[in-house]
């Protein structure tokens, strides 16, 4: 039965230890997460524990007033190598399988069917952030009326959200400057890579490449933009308290809008790989797939911003 002809249309993949390594790149990319941002390791000045206080208190502290030097960075380093290993490896498998013809048209549908599962889990990720500013901005005041056995610190609650540590209300970061800027360099991105995919339908390799090549540099634009936004927003964190930790805001912007920045620059690393595949001359107008979950990702990246910029620059900057 070795030697009998293949009846269905299906791709049966070898054993491959990319899932496995998936996994595992996870886990200590998680670790690092927390480690870095809210730490696994209670840090004591008064007897520090060496090695597990260096490695996983909280990194962020490297970046306060008191400079502390931890290696909470260090795990959060690794799981992202890792992760950007496996994905290279487990992708590369995937392109050469499309390449040797065995992403038949069945096969392409499960593949259409897992972007879409995909782009659905990262919707639902971004809905949590949003779920929690609404949350806050709407309840916190009811929040601050519960019974402070139920909810520790209930009374808290009302200033959390729009006061800094002086009682006043501090200033966002101006909507119509650079977000604004950054909302426009996202949309001009989303007709590029529109362009892009309409020209390798029509075969016209020389425009595709061309329009995925401005399309990744205008990611690289808003990464660039964002972190002159964060750079003044750091700066200015001590005189208006609008910062990570300052409170349930500066925690829910700075998150928010940094995920959506990293999803950014996943993005254009996608578009950049797609776009080497191209000139190498991979990918036909009947068969580029991989073009087109580059282009639905990059999409729903757009959207995701014209959401932020709406409701946590301008919204809140409204009052």
């Amino acid at each position: 039965m070795a030697d009998h002809a293949v009846e269905h249309d299906y791709h049966l993949l070898p054993p491959s230890p990319w899932p496995f390594l998936a996994g595992l790149a996870c886990t200590v990319w998680g670790v690092g997460m927390v480690a870095f941002f809210a730490g696994l390791y209670p840090r004591n000045a008064a007897d520090p524990n060496g090695l597990m206080e260096f490695l996983f208190s909280r990194g962020m502290d490297m970046f306060g007033a008191e400079k502390v030097s931890n290696g909470g960075w260090i795990f959060l380093a690794l799981g992202c190598i890792f992760a950007t290993i496996v994905m290279i490896g487990w992708w590369r498998d995937v392109a050469k399988e499309g390449n040797t013809g065995d992403h038949t048209p069945v096969v392409q549908i499960g593949l259409r069917y897992g972007m879409i599962m995909f782009i659905m889990q990262e919707v639902m990720f971004f809905v949590g952030w949003f779920w929690m500013f609404f949350e806050f901005v709407l309840f916190r005041k009811e929040r601050a009326n519960w019974n402070p056995d139920v909810l520790e610190g209930a009374s808290a609650y009302a200033d959390s959200y729009g006061l800094n540590a002086a009682g006043n209300q501090f200033s966002t970061i101006g909507a119509w400057n650079l977000p604004l800027l950054n909302t426009l360099v996202l949309l001009l991105s989303g007709t590029t890579v529109t362009w892009a995919h309409h020209a390798l339908i029509k075969n016209d390799r020389k425009s595709a490449s061309t329009g995925l090549v401005l399309t990744f540099l205008l990611g690289f634009i808003f990464i660039f933009l964002q972190g002159l936004e964060y750079k003044e927003a750091f700066h200015e964190r001590l005189a208006n308290g609008f910062w990570l930790d300052s409170n349930i805001y500066g925690s829910t912007f700075f998150l928010a809008t940094g995920f959506h920045g990293l999803h950014v620059l996943i993005g254009a690393i996608f578009l950049f790989s797609i776009w080497l595949r191209l000139i190498k001359g991979s990918m036909t107008p009947k068969q580029h797939f991989g073009f087109e979950a580059a282009a639905w990702y990059w999409h729903f990246v757009d959207v995701v911003w014209l959401f932020l910029f709406t409701f946590v620059y301008v919204v809140f900057a409204m009052g």
